[in-house]
């Protein structure tokens, strides 16, 4: 697969100062961002087989952020907007252990959220594991649903309102 696509908008929210958290920038980064998602969903939790790389990853309207530690990629997480730009969907958030201990997580769907907020998204959806719901609650997300089937586990379903950019 093409390790390159463009990103959604031309005027893309800039990162914050101090946040680990940024979109990828470049292929380096981009592959960086691949190789954690692998790590966690292929090698620790064998959600996929070889790699967990879809055609979503291809589209130019999916944005893939990264967490940076002492300059080491240690966290991903994608997203992208489902209809006109108002639904955004989070997806393949992916911590290394090690980096676990940094908030990395939590920081990742922070700038998620802000990300799709400040390109004109009203709500976010994403489908987590069940273990980590609580998770995602303190973060503000609600259940949105039942659980069911996602990538071959149960997830549930999660939502939550994104705010406009504070002028």
């Amino acid at each position: 697969m093409n390790s390159s696509p463009a990103p959604v908008a031309s005027a893309l929210p800039a990162p914050r100062a101090g946040s680990p958290c940024r979109l990828a920038a470049g292929p380096a980064e981009l592959d960086a961002h691949f190789a954690v998602r692998r790590r966690v969903f292929v090698d620790a939790q064998g959600l996929f087989g070889g790699d967990d790389r879809d055609e979503r990853d291809e589209l130019a309207e999916t944005l893939h952020a990264v967490a940076d530690v002492a300059g080491e990629i240690v966290g991903a997480v994608r997203l992208y907007p489902l209809d006109a730009g108002a639904l955004w969907k989070g997806d393949r958030l992916a911590v290394l252990p090690q980096a676990r201990v940094h908030r990395v997580g939590s920081l990742l769907v922070e700038f998620a959220v802000r990300t799709a907020g400040e390109l004109g998204g009203g709500r976010m959806v994403a489908q987590i594991q069940p273990r980590n719901v609580r998770f995602f609650e303190q973060l503000g997300w609600v259940t949105d649903g039942p659980p069911a089937p996602y990538c071959g586990i149960t997830h549930q379903p999660m939502t939550i309102a994104l705010r406009a950019p504070d002028r």
